[in-house]
Parts: C-alpha cells; sequence; structure tokens
C-alpha cells in the first residue's frame, strides 16, 4: 500500500537546498549568524533529506530584510530576456558608429548628420516593437 507522506517528510532537491543556504548566507550578512555558525549550517543543510530538516535549520532566523531581487531593468534573465539585450546593444553600437560616420562626413561634405537615423532607425523600431509587445521582460506577478 501506499503510504501518505506529510510535507515535513517530503525529500528536497539541490535547489531547495541552495535556497535555504542563499537565505543563510544573506542571515550571515546581516549579522545573524557568526561565521562559525553559518558555516556549520550550510554544511548541516547540504546533508539533509527532508523539508522538516531544512525548516529547522532557519527557524530561530527572522524573515530576511533583503528587498526581493528584480532581474533587470528592462529585460528579464529569460532567453528572451538575454535575447533582447544582446540585439539592443549590437543595436546601439551600429547606431553609434552610424552617427560617428555621419557626422564626419557632414563635417567633410554637406550631407546632413541626421543620416545615421536611416540605418539605426528602423531596427530601432521593429527592437521598441518587440520590447512593447513583452518580449524579454518578467510578467507582471512574478509569472
Amino acid at each position: 500500500m501506499d503510504e501518505v507522506v506529510g510535507p515535513e517528510q517530503i525529500r528536497i532537491s539541490d535547489a531547495e537546498r541552495q535556497a535555504v543556504a542563499d537565505r543563510l548566507r544573506a542571515a550571515h550578512a546581516e549579522g545573524y549568524l557568526d561565521l562559525a555558525e553559518y558555516d556549520e549550517r550550510v554544511t548541516e543543510v547540504w546533508r539533509m533529506r527532508t523539508r522538516g530538516d531544512l525548516g529547522r535549520v532557519t527557524r530561530d532566523l527572522p524573515a530576511s530584510s533583503a528587498p526581493s531581487r528584480r532581474d533587470g531593468v528592462l529585460f528579464s534573465a529569460t532567453a528572451g530576456g538575454v535575447a533582447m539585450r544582446v540585439l539592443t546593444i549590437i543595436w546601439l553600437c551600429i547606431t553609434a558608429a552610424a552617427a560617428a560616420g555621419t557626422s564626419v562626413l557632414a563635417l567633410l561634405t554637406d550631407l546632413s548628420p541626421w543620416w545615421f537615423l536611416v540605418f539605426s532607425a528602423p531596427s530601432g523600431a521593429v527592437l521598441l516593437t518587440l520590447w512593447v509587445a513583452g518580449a524579454g521582460r518578467s510578467r507582471r506577478g512574478g509569472r
């Protein structure tokens, strides 16, 4: 027969262990744990097997006062966010090079210094459209 297991007896993953180790690191940084106790607790965390064990290690610590980390101001840490960040950096480099080149040509000829917009405006409009559509941005509510 299958035996029902309580929530405290469920096995934990390495990701859960790492989350608790990060919480202990924050508690050490805030001065709640000295280095020896921090080291002892982190070592113990990596030996634990159940959620009940993990709770025991952080039970006497207050909730972390550190603000929650946002992925980024404009782009998330997802693959889409990284792609948008890289494309934006490439666009900025091309725009800067085009602006510098057309500025030099404008000094030497009667060319308007605004010709760099021929290179940067169309691709910039595509990037802006993707960003407005939500490509690479973190979803509201943490989803």
